[in-house]
């Protein structure tokens, strides 16, 4: 079996990018379970190693969004991992193409830059997400403990957060009448 760092474009190829931490990495799949072919969006892809595990773990398709690069290599054309997709463009943008598309997904992950504000804005982009996301879908946001999430920003959706170390994962998955179980 592959792990994450053998994908193309995995850990370690991108310096600036600080990689979700082997903890949390395996942390997220034991609560998220096998893929069994449920689709994931990764936001903020960076490396790649979330959505290189999620495709590893059985996850189909897996949509990586990433504006900083031009492409992971291994994600796109001729010879690529079958069932994974490289978008190359700022995650707001990505949003509105996704949801064009009208394919949406069981989880979406994002893991943007620590400390630049990206967790208050993603809760702007709820509704954008919300669009994109199948009704029993989860999305899940990793952050730094030092950014705390507004539940204001959130209104219907429920979430509840794990944390490791420094790191949070945070779960959101949107309410529903006489639903109040997390998974």
């Amino acid at each position: 079996m592959k792990g994450a760092g053998d994908f193309p474009g995995g850990a370690g190829q991108l310096k600036q990018a600080r990689p979700t931490s082997g903890l949390v990495l395996q942390a997220l799949f034991n609560i998220l379970g096998p893929g069994d072919g449920r689709s994931f969006l990764d936001l903020f892809s960076g490396t790649g190693r979330v959505g290189a595990e999620a495709w590893r773990r059985g996850f189909f398709p897996v949509v990586l969004v990433d504006s900083s690069r031009k492409g992971l290599p291994g994600t796109e054309g001729p010879g690529g991992l079958k069932g994974t997709e490289f978008l190359g463009m700022d995650i707001r943008r990505a949003l509105l193409v996704l949801e064009k598309r009208g394919r949406p997904f069981d989880v979406i992950f994002a893991d943007p830059p620590y400390g630049i504000g990206w967790v208050a804005r993603m809760a702007s982009l709820n509704s954008r997400l919300s669009g994109i996301m199948k009704a029993k879908g989860l999305f899940v946001l990793e952050h730094s403990r030092r950014e705390a999430i507004d539940p204001a920003g959130w209104k219907g959706w429920d979430p509840y957060s794990r944390t490791y170390g420094e790191t949070l994962l945070t779960f959101f998955s949107k309410k529903t009448k006489g639903e109040g179980e997390k998974p």
